[in-house]
C-alpha cells in the first residue's frame, strides 16, 4: 500500500472472445498478475468480460452461465495468491427465476458481493431486457455460488478496514446515465472510490461525452471513479466497441488509454483519499445530502493488508504538478490569465463605482506586485470611462531603491498614461530614525544628511546588512503618503501574506487590495501574460524586464554597483516551493510529512534536496502561524482562485495558535513553548 492516503487504482481491459469463458478467465488472470506487479489495490474490469457482453441469446444458454460461475470461482482460487488487491469483474448470474447482469467483487480467493445491475438500456442498438431483469426484480439478499453464500444486491459497499477512507461502490454501464446514478447513493453513504463495469460502444464524440460523465460524476460525488469498457474484440454485427479506460478525482481526470487497442490493457493511478475526505468533511452541503439520504448499505469487510515494498510502488502514478496555481497547458494558462484579470478589474471597478470614482493612489515600485496593480487600475478606469490621470502613481524611492527598477516604474507610468509622482522618503526616514534615536546598522546619525548616510550605507559588509527598524520605517513612509494622497489600491499578494513577508499597516494594508489571493508565483506569469497579449513595442519590453527583476523589497541598500542585495527567496526561501507549500496546506488540510512526501514527487524548476523542502517548510509553517494577525484585518480584496486568507472568507484562524504539532513533523523533537 502507498503511504499518506493515495491508493492505487487501475481500469483493465482484457481481450476477450465471446461466449469463450476459458480464454477470458486466462486473460482476467494475467491482468491481474499484471495490476499486482504494479501495486494496484483496486482494479475494475469491463461489463460481463467473462462470456463477453455481446453474447445476446447465448445468455440464457445454461452451459454459458455455468462456465461463468465456474470461470468466477476459478478466478477467485488462482488469483488468490497472484494479486492483493480488489478485482471488480462482470458475469452473468441466475438467481431464482431471473438472470442478473452483475459485478462480482474479489479479494484474496473471496467472493465479496455481488451487485446487480440497476438500470436496463433497452433502446436504439441496446437489448438488455430481453437477457436480464433489474436489480429491483429480484429480493434476495444473498445468492449461494460454491457452497458459499455471497452477499448480493445493490445496496453493498465494501470497506477495508486497514485503509482510513477505502470504500469501493460498484455500478454498471446504464447505472450512470441515469439521473441520479447509484454511485450517488453509494458516495453519499461512505464510498471512495466508485467503480464501474461498462460496455458503451463507440459512435462519434461518444467517448468525450463518456469522459465528461465519468469526471464529472467524481466531482459531484467527491469520489475517484475508475471507469472499464469493453473492447475492440467484442465488436459484432453492427457495434464497434473501443475499450475506453477512465479514471477521475473529484472533477479531475487522472488518467485515460488510447481506444482501439488490440492487445489487453491496464490503465493505471494514485487517488488522494485524504483529500476526498478533507473536501467532503469541509463541503457541509455534501453532509446535509447525505443525512438527507435514506437508502441504507451493508458494508462488507476486507483488509488489503500486502506485502508490497512501499518504495518498490513509488514514484506515485499520478502528475504532482509542481505550480499548483500555474496551469501547465499554454492555452489553459492564457484562459486562467485573462479571467484572473478580468475578475480583477470587475471588483475594483465595482468598489470605484460604489465611492463615487475617487481619485486613486498606488505605490509603484518596479516589481512584480505593484506592476499587476497599476495594470489592473489601468483598465479599471478604462471600463469605467475615467482618464487614467486620475490614477496618482507614486514611486517612492528609498535607501534600497536601484537604478534598475527605478527608471521601469517611471517608464510604466509614463506609458500608460497614468499620473505620475517621485518623492525620495530619505530625508523623511532620515528625520523619523533621529527622533526615534534609532542608530541603523550601529552607525550613528549626528551630523550626517540623505547623501552621507546612503555612501555609507552602500559599503556596509553583507554581515551588518540586517535592520528590521530601517526596513520598517521606509515602508511605513511609504503609505503614509499613499494614504494622504487618495484612496489606495493595495499590491500584496497571497504569498506574501501567507508568510508576513509585509510591514503591519505599511504594504500590509490599502483601502482595496485586488492583488490579495494572487500567488506570487501565479503574478509573474499574469504580468507576462498582460505584456504579451495587450501591449508591444516599449511597454511590452518594460514589463517583461520587471518580470526577469529579482524579487525584493528594496529595504536594504545596495552594492556599490547598485545591485540588489536583498533577495526575497534568498531570505525566506523559493516562492515555488511556498506557494506549493500553501495549497497543499490550506486547500487539502495536508501534514507537514505529507507535503515532504509530495514535493519529492514533483519536478520544480531545479531540483530541491529533501533538507532543503525540510529547511523550507519549517520557515513556511514558523511564519504562516507567526503572521495570523496581519491576515486578521485585512482590507477587501476579490477572490479569484480556490484559495484565499480572507478574515471574512476562506481563512479564520487564532492569531496566537502554536505551530508546534506541525513543526514537530518536520523537525522530529518536540518544540519548546515560548
Amino acid at each position: 500500500m502507498l503511504p499518506h492516503g493515495f491508493v492505487r487504482l487501475a481500469a483493465a481491459i482484457p481481450q476477450v472472445r465471446v461466449a469463450d469463458c476459458h480464454f477470458n478467465r486466462q486473460e482476467i488472470l494475467d491482468l491481474l498478475r499484471q495490476a499486482e506487479s504494479e501495486g494496484v489495490d483496486v482494479v475494475v474490469f469491463p461489463e460481463l468480460c467473462l462470456t463477453g457482453y455481446t453474447c445476446a441469446d447465448l445468455f440464457h444458454q445454461t452451459t454459458l452461465q455455468r462456465a461463468a460461475v465456474e470461470s468466477l470461482l476459478w478466478l477467485a482460487e488462482n488469483a488468490a495468491s497472484i494479486f492483493y488487491g480488489v478485482a471488480v469483474i462482470g458475469l452473468p448470474v441466475s438467481v431464482g427465476d431471473h438472470l442478473h447482469n452483475c459485478a462480482a467483487v474479489l479479494h484474496r480467493g473471496r467472493i465479496l458481493g455481488l451487485i446487480p445491475k440497476a438500470y436496463l438500456p433497452n433502446y436504439k442498438e441496446f437489448y438488455e431486457l430481453r437477457w436480464f431483469a433489474p436489480a429491483s426484480a429480484t429480493e434476495e439478499r444473498s445468492v449461494n455460488l460454491g457452497g458459499t453464500d455471497v452477499p448480493f444486491g445493490t445496496d453493498l459497499l465494501f470497506r477495508a478496514d486497514d485503509v482510513p477512507g477505502l470504500v469501493v461502490g460498484v455500478e454498471i454501464c446504464e447505472d450512470l446515465w441515469v439521473p441520479i446514478p447509484p454511485s450517488s447513493f453509494q458516495a453519499l453513504a461512505g464510498a471512495t472510490v466508485l467503480t464501474n463495469l461498462s460496455a458503451s460502444n463507440d459512435l462519434i464524440a461518444k467517448s468525450a461525452y463518456r469522459r465528461d460523465l465519468v469526471v464529472n460524476q467524481s466531482g459531484r460525488c467527491v469520489a475517484a471513479y475508475a471507469y472499464a469498457s469493453c473492447g475492440v474484440h467484442e465488436s459484432t454485427t453492427d457495434l464497434v466497441f473501443g475499450g475506453h479506460g477512465i479514471i477521475a478525482e473529484n472533477g479531475s481526470l487522472l488518467a485515460e488509454n488510447r481506444r482501439f487497442q488490440r492487445e489487453s490493457e491496464l490503465i493505471v493511478a494514485d487517488v488522494d483519499l485524504d483529500r476526498l475526505r478533507m473536501d467532503r468533511m469541509r463541503m457541509n452541503s455534501f453532509v446535509a445530502a447525505a443525512a438527507d439520504t435514506v437508502a441504507p448499505f451493508r458494508f462488507v469487510p476486507f483488509t488489503l493488508a500486502s506485502p508490497r515494498s512501499v518504495t518498490a510502488l513509488l514514484p506515485l502514478r499520478r502528475s504532482i504538478d509542481p505550480h499548483p496555481f500555474v496551469p501547465r497547458e499554454e492555452a489553459r494558462l492564457r484562459e486562467r490569465c485573462e479571467e484572473i484579470f478580468h475578475i480583477q478589474v470587475a471588483a475594483l471597478a465595482k468598489r470605484l463605482e460604489h465611492i463615487g470614482k475617487p481619485k486613486v493612489s498606488i505605490g509603484i515600485s518596479g516589481g512584480l506586485d505593484s506592476t499587476l496593480a497599476l495594470l489592473v487600475a489601468c483598465k479599471t478606469m478604462d471600463v469605467l470611462a475615467v482618464p487614467r490621470n486620475r490614477i496618482q502613481a507614486f514611486t517612492l524611492p528609498g535607501f534600497g531603491t536601484t537604478g534598475r527598477t527605478l527608471h521601469n516604474a517611471l517608464a510604466l507610468m509614463r506609458l500608460l498614461g497614468v499620473t505620475a509622482r517621485q518623492i525620495d522618503i530619505r530625508e523623511m526616514c532620515l528625520h523619523e530614525m533621529k527622533a526615534l534615536g534609532h542608530k541603523p546598522f550601529g552607525l550613528d546619525l549626528e551630523g550626517l544628511n540623505v547623501d552621507d548616510l546612503s555612501a555609507r550605507l552602500r559599503n556596509l559588509p553583507p554581515e551588518r546588512r540586517s535592520d528590521l527598524v530601517f526596513e520598517n520605517i521606509q515602508a511605513r513612509v511609504r503609505t503614509n503618503l499613499l494614504m494622504n494622497a487618495g484612496f489606495v489600491i493595495g499590491t500584496g499578494d497571497l504569498s506574501e501574506l501567507a508568510l508576513g513577508w509585509c510591514t503591519y499597516n505599511a504594504d500590509h494594508m490599502s483601502m482595496y487590495n485586488p492583488n490579495v489571493s494572487i500567488p506570487k508565483t501565479l503574478v509573474k506569469f499574469l504580468i507576462r501574460w498582460v505584456a504579451e497579449n495587450e501591449f508591444e513595442g516599449e511597454t511590452r519590453k518594460v514589463l517583461l524586464d520587471i518580470v526577469d527583476t529579482i524579487i525584493s523589497p528594496e529595504l536594504l541598500p545596495p552594492d556599490p554597483q547598485d545591485a540588489i542585495v536583498q533577495s526575497t527567496e534568498e531570505t525566506i526561501g523559493p516562492y515555488e516551493l511556498h506557494d506549493f507549500f500553501l495549497f497543499h496546506f490550506l486547500r487539502y488540510g495536508a501534514t507537514p510529512q505529507k507535503i515532504q512526501f509530495l514535493a519529492q514527487q514533483a519536478k520544480f524548476d531545479r531540483p530541491y534536496s529533501p533538507d532543503e523542502v525540510r529547511r523550507w517548510l519549517a520557515v513556511f509553517f514558523r511564519r504562516f502561524f507567526a503572521n495570523q494577525f496581519k491576515r486578521s484585518c485585512l482590507p477587501d480584496g476579490p477572490k479569484v482562485g480556490t484559495l484565499s486568507l480572507s478574515p471574512r472568507g476562506d481563512w479564520r484562524m487564532p492569531s496566537d495558535a502554536a505551530a508546534r504539532l506541525w513543526l514537530e513533523q518536520i523537525e522530529g523533537k518536540p518544540e519548546e513553548p515560548q
